[in-house]
């Protein structure tokens, strides 16, 4: 990096009992994030954020999604990105995520080495129809063949992991409050069809810390075990944080984030930014919770990143530690 790193004035370290002593960040802001922005930001640049979010620590980071350039033109270039990520999923072992709508998209991801997939799935009816052009059942019987595909690429020394995403799982703009029962039903379909792990969305950003730690109860009562379970919250009532120290007080280990706090959803219109990865990280390392990101680092980069997009991080710990007025 050729920017000055801000210094980076850590939070009192003050441990709480009954919580993880470390937690994976998955973190969602090259896909999650860009896809969300009006401009299609420059494959290179793409490339130089994810090196960068690496270099801050973090292990785990979604790269992109292999969907069709007609319904996410912004990340249109995945065959062109993911080349330029080889040393990352080589000699430094960061996973690269990616998302795979269907079969075709599980082909291509495969054909350029990718071994992290995910799906994403809805609970309810409105959104599937919104985002999938399916109901909840014709997705999953969509994604049913693209698990198992994944399953059949894995050999004795070369696993590919598969994530399930679960979008409205606290609320759905069109329908209200979703029932809790009706999101265990779709998880579990997904647990049995072979996803390796859950992504709980709060979408529209609607939860609450005992709307939280209730469905992750039903989950672990239908046979869904924690350690198998990630949250991901959405900030559009200012409850992200407090429903993350929810689930880590159930024992969940992983947390997905958005450097800078980028990102939406494009077919939810009353889904606001995700949880902002150094709001995130501030929160842990006053819980004494390890997490292996160097939080200036990452507060250079989404500093970075927002001189790119040429507007302003809204991540309060970004603005907080790089002292500007945004």
């Amino acid at each position: 990096m050729t920017e000055e790193t801000p210094r980076t004035p850590l939070p009192m370290v003050v441990p709480t009992e009954d919580l993880p002593p470390h937690v994976r960040i998955h973190e969602v802001g090259a896909r999650d994030g860009l896809q969300n922005e009006k401009a299609t930001v420059p494959t290179e640049v793409k490339a130089e954020f994810i090196h960068r979010l690496a270099d801050a620590g973090l292990t785990t980071i979604e790269a992109t999604s292999f969907v069709h350039p007609k319904w996410v033109p912004q990340l249109a270039d995945a065959e062109a990105l993911f080349p330029l990520l080889d040393d990352l999923s080589g000699t430094k072992g960061v996973h690269l995520p990616v998302l795979v709508p269907n079969a075709r998209g599980l082909d291509r991801a495969l054909a350029l080495g990718a071994r992290h997939v995910a799906v994403f799935a809805s609970a309810t009816e409105s959104f599937a129809k919104a985002n999938l052009n399916r109901t909840v059942d014709e997705a999953l019987a969509m994604f049913e063949p693209v698990v198992a595909r994944a399953k059949e690429a894995e050999s004795a020394h070369d696993q590919v992991h598969v994530r399930g995403y679960l979008s409205m799982c606290f609320g759905d703009p069109w329908e209200g409050a979703v029932p809790i029962a009706q999101v265990v039903r779709v998880c579990k379909a997904l647990i049995d069809m072979g996803c390796d792990e859950l992504s709980l969305g709060d979408t529209i950003g609607v939860a609450t810390p005992g709307h939280v730690l209730e469905l992750l109860a039903a989950l672990n009562e239908q046979g869904v075990p924690t350690h198998r379970v990630g949250v991901h919250f959405h900030d559009t009532y200012g409850q992200a944080l407090t429903n993350t120290l929810a689930a880590l007080q159930h024992g969940v280990t992983t947390v997905d984030a958005s450097a800078g706090g980028l990102g939406g959803c494009p077919f939810a219109r009353s889904a606001t930014g995700n949880l902002a990865t150094e709001d995130l990280v501030w929160m842990l390392q006053g819980l004494g919770i390890e997490t292996g990101v160097d939080l200036g680092r990452l507060t250079a980069t989404s500093v970075w990143m927002a001189d790119q997009l040429g507007r302003p991080s809204p991540s309060r710990t970004v603005r907080a530690l790089s002292h500007k007025e945004q």
